[in-house]
């Protein structure tokens, strides 16, 4: 029966190959906010560069909009609050921006919420505060308690919204005052209020939306071929990871995701610049939340065509225990990351090449090896 079983599995994963490679990232690089004494959240970039928006600690009680002008890739001055965006008396909860290349700022309110459901909000970024207030509407929302818009970023030409639906409970209060569900989808502009959803948001986000995580804080790459945001597992909520997925085109389905960091940190709220060369991310520091920053290393962040058909790197394989990985460009940089067939991430490391599976159940997983900007997949077999 076993032996049925993995060639029935063999079979139905038989044509998998990578078609296209992963970002890779450098070491992680403190930001300094001069001026700041205070939690920064939620990056956000302007796209050229030279604004970065953030918000203060997420209590929901005194939670607003900042922003901060560039002197060097790590290195920026505090302005001040952001006027028009804040509400101006509390409890308030002002978060979460992301603006497009004509100066379209968005960013989500729980004013008046859930008086009024559509707490995404819209206004113009002059320069100095955002004026134009309005609310963003559209069916992208899901009309019942418990559901809200934790968090949506606008692509940098300003017709498409990537969004998180999350649900908390009907009281907001649920699962410890995490999302006790937290989803992605797109929504394409009607006018510069309105967005409705893709009808095919299921299937492009079928390989991030997994049931197990809740996913949340999107950002899209200048091309929309990179998604990146953040993940926990629903069942130990106590590490969060700031993850990537990739398409070959923008009516593809996503990929299933990498793991771009993951820590008990907090690390959330990852935003790329314009020019693809720069992450930025938001992670516990000695008591304050503060913003880093990764460079790019991988020379450029559009998808790469070159097919690395399935190989063996595996010995023994299969096997009951302990395997080794033959990595396949010799005393170069690693990740080798394992995949259950269902796409979930069981295991990830840059350290070792040696990996014990004894407590891996039965069956067939999946393994990569990212290096030089390449990904090569192998199939492991789990006695």
């Amino acid at each position: 029966m076993r032996a049925l079983l993995f060639g029935v599995l063999l079979l139905s994963i038989s044509n998998i190959t990578l078609a296209q490679t992963y970002p890779l990232f450098g070491t992680e690089i403190p930001i300094t906010i001069n001026g700041l004494t205070f939690d920064a959240m939620e990056p956000a970039i302007s796209s050229n560069g030279n604004i970065l928006f953030f918000n203060s600690l997420n209590d929901g009680i005194t939670t607003s909009l900042h922003y901060a002008v560039k002197v060097n890739d790590s290195t920026f001055t505090y302005m001040g609050a952001l006027t028009g965006a804040n509400q101006t008396t509390s409890p308030r909860l002002d978060a979460v921006a992301s603006m497009d290349s004509a100066n379209n700022f968005y960013w989500v309110s729980l004013r008046d919420f859930p008086t009024q459901f559509d707490n995404f909000h819209h206004g113009i970024f002059n320069g100095n505060n955002v004026t134009t207030i309005s609310r963003v509407r559209g069916d992208f929302y899901i009309y019942s308690s418990g559901w809200l818009i934790m968090d949506a970023a606008i692509n940098y030409t300003g017709n498409m919204l990537y969004y998180c639906n999350a649900y908390f409970n009907p009281t907001y209060n649920g699962c410890g005052g995490l999302p006790c569900k937290a989803r992605l989808g797109a929504a394409l502009q009607i006018n510069d209020t309105t967005f409705n959803k893709l009808t095919n948001t299921d299937a492009i986000f079928y390989n991030v939306n997994d049931t197990n995580y809740a996913v949340y804080a999107p950002h899209i790459s200048k091309n929309e071929l990179e998604l990146y945001y953040t993940r926990f597992f629903k069942s130990n909520p106590t590490q969060t990871e700031i993850c990537v997925a990739v398409r070959a085109s923008v009516t593809d389905t996503f990929s299933f995701p990498s793991i771009i960091y993951a820590s008990n940190l907090a690390p959330e709220g990852p935003t790329l610049t314009a020019d693809n060369a720069k992450l930025y991310y938001h992670k516990k520091n000695a008591g304050l939340y503060k913003i880093v920053m990764r460079y790019n290393n991988t020379g450029t962040t559009a998808i790469n065509k070159i097919t690395k058909k399935e190989r063996n790197f595996i010995v023994p394989n299969p096997s009951d225990a302990w395997v080794h990985i033959n990595i396949p460009i010799v005393n170069n940089d690693y990740i080798i990351e394992i995949y259950s067939t269902l796409g979930q991430q069981l295991f990830n490391t840059s350290t070792t090449a040696n990996i014990d599976i004894t407590n891996f159940i039965s069956g067939i997983y999946l393994l990569h090896i990212k290096q030089n900007n390449n990904v090569w997949t192998s199939k492991l077999i789990k006695y």
